[in-house]
């Protein structure tokens, strides 16, 4: 099935993106209609929030939260960098009040998801193809995605979805072995999520441990702002993530991966062996 090439501008003034979302204007609003899914939901600036696919950067704000700010700046910094952004400037909290953005880019995307966002690939400045063309993208094309450099720079962390085509997602699998050879850089020196982590405050995972962020988003929903982590597990099974284990085809929810020790967390296997399905 082929991707939707749509042109256009990418934007952060007034706003607050992070490392693995940010504004995109189309050049011709007319190619947001031929996307799956619900209707893209475009702000009055005609800008669109978009998804970007198969990473998760660490979080820089989330429900008044957010992950080690180091490394998820250093992610947000990337971000800008690859699309041509320059001179950011943020106010205290967060939101960009100057740059020079509006730069040129286009997306590859078939659909939206739940929230009206875009699912989409990256990429920064022209293409050859024509407004609107219909794309085959093939591996060596994804390598040129700011999906694939994040990954391979070892600043986002694996994380698929349902309808993700399997040589792609070996593609960004592969990155992110590159990023993890030798020690590792970016995130991957630091990272617990398999290991484990303790929580015994949610400072444990705010300012401490570098974690998947889909694990780090629902212990912020489980815990608020304080309490302990018992109960975690039973929560992630009263709310479930459906999954598919790629090793064997197992059809069940996250709370299956996840071991809760006393305050210990860890996730029994990598990120990138799991397949999320949309509720």
């Amino acid at each position: 099935m082929p991707f939707h090439l749509i042109k256009g501008t990418f934007h952060v003034v007034g706003y607050s993106p992070d490392g693995d979302s940010v504004r995109f204007q189309a050049d011709d609003r007319e190619n947001w209609k031929v996307l799956d899914g619900p209707p893209v939901d475009l702000n009055a600036r005609g800008h669109a929030q978009l998804r970007i696919e198969a990473i998760d950067t660490l979080e820089t704000h989330y429900q008044g939260h957010h992950q080690p700010l180091k490394l998820a700046n250093k992610a947000l910094r990337f971000l800008l960098d690859e699309l041509g952004i320059k001179k950011v400037k943020f106010d205290k909290g967060g939101k960009v009040v100057s740059a020079q953005d509006g730069t040129r880019g286009y997306i590859l995307s078939r659909a939206t998801e739940k929230n009206r966002r875009p699912v989409a690939f990256v990429f920064a400045g022209d293409a050859e193809e024509e407004d609107g063309a219909e794309v085959f993208l093939r591996a060596d094309r994804l390598g040129e995605s700011v999906n694939y450099k994040s990954a391979l720079e070892g600043l986002a962390y694996p994380t698929y979805y349902e309808g993700f085509f399997p040589d792609l997602r070996k593609k960004i699998t592969s990155a992110v072995a590159q990023a993890r050879k030798g020690g590792g850089k970016g995130i991957w020196p630091k990272d617990k999520t398999k290991d484990g982590f303790t929580v015994s405050s949610l400072s444990s995972v705010t300012e401490k441990h570098v974690i998947l962020p889909k694990l780090f988003r629902r212990i912020v929903n489980f815990m608020g702002d304080g309490g302990s982590i018992e109960g975690f597990k039973d929560f992630l099974a009263a709310n479930p993530d459906p999954v598919v284990e790629l090793k064997n085809g197992h059809f069940t929810n996250l709370d299956t991966f996840v071991e809760v020790t006393g305050e210990k967390v860890r996730l029994t296997v990598n990120p990138e062996d799991l397949v999320f399905i949309e509720k």
